[in-house]
């Protein structure tokens, strides 16, 4: 298995990509913003993704996202063939984009919006802290990103301050002064039923 950065010449996977990011939503039954093989060329072209292959078959994918001029990134699309889950390869390629991701943009905030719990573990662990959306950037180029998402009246509907998705950042400018203490996934599921809850009572009271 290796796990590199991806050029032009892996253009070749890029709808295998987008359809392994398609299943994957389906079987989940989570929002996702969908992605096209163009977009997701564009980003192998520009040097800005990482691609897992085993003996040149398709293994897992992650991409870099820059906005608001560069102040903040994001790693977007990580996914895994379903053939190589469960054997830590995701985890493998998030920590390769993160540190591709601190090479490129050294100065920027590196954040991320998921409902996956596994990919909250992941960022905790690659020391993220858990934010509200005002954390994130404003750039609306990247919120209109989710309007592919099943999600997205929700995140209309409370005018892009809250969501299903949980946003984390990563932020460079401030040093990690006290030990790492790993946080539980059952952490960050209660936090998505605290929100799931919150949402709900706001479209019960707007009824």
């Amino acid at each position: 298995m290796e796990i590199v950065i991806a050029h032009k010449s892996h253009s070749k996977y890029a709808q295998i990509i987008c359809d392994t990011i398609a299943d994957a939503a389906k079987v989940r039954g989570t929002g996702i913003a969908k992605r096209t093989p163009e977009y997701v060329t564009t980003k192998m072209e520009n040097g800005n993704a990482v691609i897992a292959l085993d003996n040149g078959k398709f293994a897992g994918f992650c991409y870099i996202e820059k906005w608001g001029h560069g102040k903040f990134v994001a790693n977007s699309g990580l996914i895994v063939h379903p053939d190589y889950r469960n054997l830590g390869l995701a985890k493998q390629i998030k920590e390769r984009i993160f540190l591709l991701s601190k090479e490129k943009f050294p100065d920027a905030k590196i954040f991320s919006i998921t409902t996956g719990l596994a990919v909250m573990k992941m960022n905790s662990d690659l020391g993220y802290k858990p934010v509200t959306f005002s954390e994130l950037t404003d750039d609306q180029q990247f919120w209109n990103g989710c309007q592919t998402c099943k999600n997205y009246d929700i995140l209309q509907r409370t005018e892009q301050k809250m969501c299903l998705c949980t946003g984390m950042i990563y932020d460079p400018s401030k040093k990690i002064t006290e030990e790492k203490k790993p946080i539980k996934k059952s952490v960050f599921n209660r936090l998505k039923q605290i929100k799931q809850t919150l949402i709900l009572k706001k479209d019960q009271n707007e009824q």
